[in-house]
């Protein structure tokens, strides 16, 4: 959100749609430090999936459920509100910029950024008053209006500044990690503009959301003037007030030694990510699976891990 003490909006991002580019957008945009809330409540492709297998990460599928509950806990985990209502339209706001949602129980929350990622029709976009959003095509033999996933650019972005479309996205929306891949790929092009227009070059304005081990921070990089160094770099001949940009850089370097994790934090996070797993597939699941055998050997390595 912005310093001032009076934020211009109630959030920075409203996701339209809680699916895998929903969630996944959310993960990012909330991850580096935008206020977002995903709506999901409407319809969906992905309940249509008996068992979804083909997702990295699951070695023998997971139940779409499952599914369900641990990506809303992963957007919870990053930051995100995740409301259960339907947005029903979205329209500028009275200085005509950013954007208010309005949902089916009443509810409207402005906000700076929008991301479409929802598999209905799309006609709650229509306040917006863009026709080139929509198409007419045949369905079941009866003509239909519905969203034009050509509006986007490839990278999600169109013609109405600050409006982002994750899905429907053609084929990028038919398979659930590719749409996770490409909701990430289009809030990262909206991070990417968020930083331009705070100042940032085109050099240094695409956002990675990684984590470095100290190793990254050894020798020479282990100096703020070598990131600085490699700011400039990457900045080129780009026409930036220097003082601004020597505040950008700052604040950029300070960004980068914040993803430093010691061995300790590394073990501590792994910890927390296997117990928030556990904590939403439910813990009485996760025992049923496992045999005594298989309780009896792992404790048995536990111990003997811990006491050499």
């Amino acid at each position: 959100m912005s310093s001032t003490d009076e934020p211009a909006t109630d959030y920075d991002v409203v996701v339209v749609g809680g699916g895998p580019a929903g969630s996944s957008a959310g993960v990012f945009t909330s991850r580096y430090g935008l206020d977002t809330v995903v709506f999901d409540r409407g319809n969906a492709a992905l309940p249509r999936c008996a068992h979804l297998e083909n997702y990295l990460g699951f070695p023998a599928g997971v139940d779409v459920d499952t599914f369900h509950d641990l990506m809303h806990a992963h957007a919870e985990e990053a930051g995100c509100d995740v409301v259960p209502e339907m947005v029903v339209s979205v329209d500028r706001g009275e200085q005509e910029s950013g954007f208010v949602a309005a949902t089916q129980e009443g509810r409207r929350v402005t906000a700076t950024y929008v991301v479409v990622a929802a598999w209905y029709d799309g006609s709650y976009l229509r306040p917006l008053g863009d026709d080139a959003m929509f198409e007419m095509h045949e369905h079941h033999g009866e003509p239909e209006e519905r969203f034009d996933p050509d509006y986007p650019d490839e990278d999600g972005r169109t013609p109405i500044d600050g409006l982002y479309v994750a899905s429907p996205a053609g084929a990028r929306s038919a398979q659930a990690i590719v749409a996770a891949g490409n909701g990430a790929h289009v809030a990262r092009c909206l991070l990417a503009d968020h930083r331009r227009e705070q100042g940032y070059p085109d050099g240094v304005a695409p956002h990675y959301d990684w984590l470095r081990p100290d190793a990254e921070f050894s020798g020479e990089w282990a100096e703020r003037d070598r990131w600085r160094e490699w700011f400039h770099n990457e900045v080129g001949e780009d026409d930036v007030d220097d003082e601004r940009l020597a505040e950008l850089r700052e604040t950029y370097v300070d960004r980068a030694f914040e993803t430093r994790l010691g061995e300790s934090e590394v073990e501590a996070r792994a910890e927390r990510g296997l117990q928030r797993l556990v904590e939403v597939i439910g813990s009485e699941r996760v025992l049923d699976v496992i045999d005594d055998e298989t309780i009896h050997e792992y404790v048995g390595t536990s111990l003997e891990s811990r006491h050499g």
